[in-house]
């Protein structure tokens, strides 16, 4: 990166959001570029506790930011860009799961083989990777709730703004997302101390 380039890139921290994504309608790939690296960890973390720590988090990561460039004229800014894009992360890691649980329908899966690797995956890790395999198990209605609520630490209004539900649903969703974890991590622990 030429001296010019890398103060162009640097600029772009005084940018305000509109700025920004202006600047990115324009076609400058490094207004663009400032971006992704901006909220790419925000992302992540979203990503990551939808879909868990796999190959596929990171290209719906990427696809994230692809999404969002091919129709960043269509951003309004009616909500910050990091609402706008969590709420695209959510949209594709649920069609992620989708995509999941209609492939899980047509591979036969050996139930002894799953016990052992879940007891396994709890010998060798602590609590987080406990709670991380119960994410996957809860609904993604749930699920979505609880990574942007507990996980990502977004408020309840934030939360209702990016899934585009009324306030109360995020926190009847929530406390039964909590609820059904809950019982998630007891059954696994009674799968671990049986089998």
């Amino acid at each position: 990166m030429s001296k010019h380039q890398k103060a162009l890139a640097e600029d772009f921290s005084t940018y305000t959001e509109e700025q920004l994504v202006n600047a990115v309608k324009q076609g400058n790939m490094n207004a663009f570029k400032f971006m992704v690296e901006k909220f790419e960890n925000d992302i992540a973390k979203t990503v990551i506790g939808m879909l868990g720590n796999v190959a596929e988090a990171d290209d719906v990561g990427q696809e994230v930011f692809i999404r969002f460039y091919d129709s960043i004229k269509k951003f309004r800014g009616d909500s910050s860009l990091k609402t706008y894009l969590t709420r695209i992360a959510i949209n594709l890691s649920l069609n992620e799961l989708k995509r999941r649980k209609a492939k899980r329908w047509l591979v036969f899966e050996d139930g002894y083989h799953e016990v052992r690797s879940i007891k396994d995956e709890f010998k060798s890790n602590e609590i987080k990777e406990m709670v991380d395999l119960a994410l996957k198990e809860l609904e993604p209605n749930f699920r979505s709730v609880v990574v942007l609520r507990l996980l990502q630490g977004y408020s309840t209004r934030e939360t209702s703004e990016i899934l585009n539900l009324p306030q109360g649903t995020v926190l009847s969703r929530l406390a039964r997302g909590q609820e059904k974890l809950r019982q998630i991590i007891l059954n696994n622990e009674k799968v671990i101390s049986n089998g």
